[in-house]
């Protein structure tokens, strides 16, 4: 079990877009740029977002894509579910018919909960929360502090006087 590169890459291309959507649609050429993610495939992602209504695209100059929803109403495992990526742990598909007899494994049931886990914490992250933790991020790292010493600087007068 683990998360595939369509996954990563479609929550990573929402954040993108979420961050940059404020000064208007966002090319998937740009994304492509920032985030290193070829741009075949984010065309590919965003396909399958845009039939699960989760982005929405403008077309001609200065065309791009939108989120179509709230930040606050999209889920990581909506994304996820949108671009068809599967976090099932069992090695069944969860079908239950993992035994040589066709019957659920022992470890079946530990299995599965994992599933529930997993798309239960997924569902309680939002968009909105990413964005956040970016934006947070940008905020504390982005910021120089000039930690010299002051100086006293004197004024023609006082050079004067001395």
């Amino acid at each position: 079990m683990r998360l595939t590169t369509k996954g990563r890459f479609a929550v990573t291309a929402m954040i993108d877009l979420a961050l940059r959507q404020h000064a208007g649609p966002v090319t998937l050429a740009g994304i492509s740029e920032r985030q290193k993610i070829s741009l075949s495939y984010l065309e590919q992602l965003f396909g399958k977002l845009r039939r699960r209504n989760l982005v929405s695209s403008v077309r001609g100059p200065g065309g791009g894509y939108n989120l179509a929803k709230p930040l606050e109403a999209v889920s990581v495992s909506d994304i996820i579910h949108a671009v068809d990526e599967s976090l099932d742990a069992t090695n069944c598909g969860g079908k239950g018919n993992c035994a040589e007899d066709m019957r659920p494994c022992m470890t079946h049931d530990l299995w599965t909960s994992l599933n529930e886990k997993m798309f239960e914490y997924l569902s309680s992250v939002s968009l909105a929360e990413l964005v956040a933790q970016q934006r947070e991020r940008a905020g504390t790292t982005n910021v120089l502090h000039d930690e010299r010493p002051l100086r006293r600087v004197r004024r023609p007068s006082e050079q004067l006087a001395a």
